[in-house]
């Protein structure tokens, strides 16, 4: 079983920002990594993925149409982080986020897939005046 650890979350008014950051214990950068999110009542949606070391196809990077070039992923490799830096906030982004592996040579669909291996807990994040 992988240890996620998801951080960053918290209180954003609309147009605000975050920035939320995954972490675990096996070495993030051999494999793509998911951003997930869940609202209460709403269904499951894939936020943003990027390509491991290891992938062997699919995209580099992806993200949900809801995005809409608002959110931007990337790797920290020196703290073992994939981040996920959110501009542009609105309400409706209000959502546990979670960050998940996917199989060592798998790479990103468009929009990610939920075809991942191990997940987080998620980090809270609640946009609100």
């Amino acid at each position: 079983q992988v240890r996620f650890v998801e951080s960053g979350g918290g209180l954003a008014q609309p147009g605000g920002s975050l920035r939320l950051s995954c972490t675990a214990d096996l070495t993030l950068e051999y494999y793509a990594i998911g951003w997930f999110r869940q609202a209460p009542g709403k269904e499951r949606e894939g936020v943003s993925c990027i390509f491991g070391k290891f992938s062997t196809s699919g995209r580099i990077v992806a993200y949900g149409d809801f995005v809409k070039g608002r959110f931007t992923i990337s790797r920290d490799l020196a703290k073992n982080t994939v981040d996920l830096q959110m501009d542009s906030l609105q309400p409706e982004d209000t959502a546990l986020y979670f960050c998940a592996t996917y199989p060592m040579n798998t790479g990103c669909a468009n929009p990610p897939s939920f075809q991942y291996d191990y997940r987080g807990r998620g980090t809270q994040v609640t946009v609100s005046s």
